[in-house]
């Protein structure tokens, strides 16, 4: 796990405690409540997972007479949310009974203790046969147990405004097949168009994840088989030749003033800007970004745009070189889990039942610009025409990497970011960032747990 910050604990400590003293936590309080605690975005107009709990929690207690759902927002950037719920996860007197779980700490948050197994409730759950199995395996925990009911998933891909391609002379049908005809479009940009970012790659730590699934491993996974992990030998790969071609990319956007300025880059809330204001203002000509940025802009999204179907391009981001198959995704997701420390499983689990209706789950996908896990919702009228692109994103999926769900995971992301960091500020040489890196791993994983791997 990701050691938190001391200022970072200690927040969630005081968060912790206040909730003690208040009795509300899942160990004690009313038995008939349930508290469910997720994510809410540092961005004050964006409300989407509220509206949808909102509604969730009409139903519920609607269909459940004298029994409540209690809503537990923490607002927070990405990294800090993570700290502070498991902060809360530590102790029954604290702890929600429900928690939205990124899958990439599931595991490690199984390790710890904090989830408890779904699998007694699963059994008799008739809707559960309907999740496409690589997402069933995104919950479940090394001893083969599911401790999540996941609630979408993602692909990611290049967004390329084609106004500002026109302005710059590049195609409208822009299909990069390598690395360099990317950058060789960001180039043309920067000369071309003077005022607009060309290129922008999520880097550093203050962004946490977004970095590692929207940047780097974009990048890596085009550099060759299994490039982070070896399955076969179980072992995690230092950083060969495709680990350093990775971040030279990452160092050349950056260095050759290709990506937003440094200071813009490595802020928590950047994603955040790229979604409504950079690219609806025609301040960012390409974004290799996720599935999910055209909820942003419907109607009813934060930050409407009418024209964003038009203007908004979207190609597969290409392998290094163009090797087979050609194109590159990372795909991961969000999950509902029960925390161990509560009393009312049952009840939890109906709270569970009640969020994954195929109605609900058909909200969820369409209102949070979800890739459909169910297939029921994958085949319906209103998924599949919820949204310009949903198609093209979903059809990357033959082409997607999930990350190693290993409980080491989150260090090892913490360490990908401390080299990205490294090279975006030219603290370090992608070399001497390489070599930081290989000694995190090391240190983390032990030199039982690591192997060399050239390529």
């Amino acid at each position: 796990m990701r050691p938190a910050t001391p200022a970072l604990l200690a927040v969630a400590a005081l968060a912790a405690a206040s909730l003690t003293a208040c009795g509300e936590g899942s160990g004690g309080g009313d038995p008939d409540t349930v508290r469910i605690a997720y994510q809410r975005n540092t961005d004050n107009k964006t409300r989407i997972v509220d509206d949808y709990l909102a509604g969730i929690k009409r139903q519920f207690e609607r269909a459940h007479e004298g029994k409540k759902l209690e809503l537990v927002p923490i607002q927070a950037a990405q990294a800090d949310y993570y700290a502070k719920l498991q902060q809360m996860m530590r102790s029954p007197k604290t702890a929600p009974d429900i928690v939205r779980e990124d899958t990439f700490l599931i595991k490690s948050d199984i390790k710890a203790g904090y989830l408890r197994p779904l699998d007694d409730k699963l059994a008799g759950w008739k809707d559960w046969a309907r999740f496409a199995p690589a997402a069933k395996a995104s919950a479940q925990g090394e001893d083969g147990r599911t401790y999540g009911v996941p609630d979408g998933t993602d692909t990611r891909g290049l967004w390329f405004n084609k106004e500002i391609f026109a302005r710059a002379g590049l195609p409208a049908d822009w299909h990069p097949r390598t690395w360099n005809d990317v950058l060789d479009a960001a180039r043309t940009v920067r000369k071309k168009v003077p005022g607009v970012t060309p290129l922008n790659v999520y880097t550093g730590k203050a962004p946490g994840e977004a970095s590692v699934m929207q940047g780097f491993e974009m990048l890596l996974y085009g550099t060759g088989k299994d490039p982070l992990y070896d399955p076969a030998a179980r072992k995690w790969v230092t950083s060969g030749r495709g680990f350093r071609d990775a971040l030279e990319f990452v160092r050349t956007v950056y260095a050759e003033k290709l990506g937003p300025d440094p200071a813009d880059a490595l802020a928590p809330d950047v994603d955040g800007r790229v979604a409504t204001d950079w690219l609806p203002s025609g301040k960012l000509a390409i974004d290799l970004d996720g599935s999910w940025l055209g909820k942003y802009w419907q109607p009813d999204g934060t930050r409407p745009w009418p024209q964003w179907a038009s203007v908004m391009g979207r190609v597969p981001f290409p392998t290094q070189n163009g090797a087979a198959p050609g194109a590159v995704s990372m795909s991961g997701g969000w999950a509902w889990s029960v925390s161990a420390g509560t009393g009312k499983a049952d009840l939890a689990w109906q709270v569970i039942e009640t969020l994954q209706t195929a109605e609900n789950a058909t909200k969820w996908a369409v209102s949070d610009g979800q890739i459909a896990v169910r297939d029921d919702v994958a085949a319906s009228h209103k998924y599949l025409s919820s949204m310009p692109g949903v198609d093209f994103f979903t059809g990357l999926v033959p082409y997607t990497h999930y990350r190693p769900a290993l409980p080491l995971y989150p260090q090892v992301s913490s360490a990908i970011r401390d080299a990205m960091e490294a090279v975006t500020t030219g603290d370090a040489t992608v070399v001497q960032a390489a070599k930081r890196y290989d000694e995190e791993l090391k240190s983390v994983a032990g030199s039982s747990g690591v192997t060399a791997r050239e390529r």
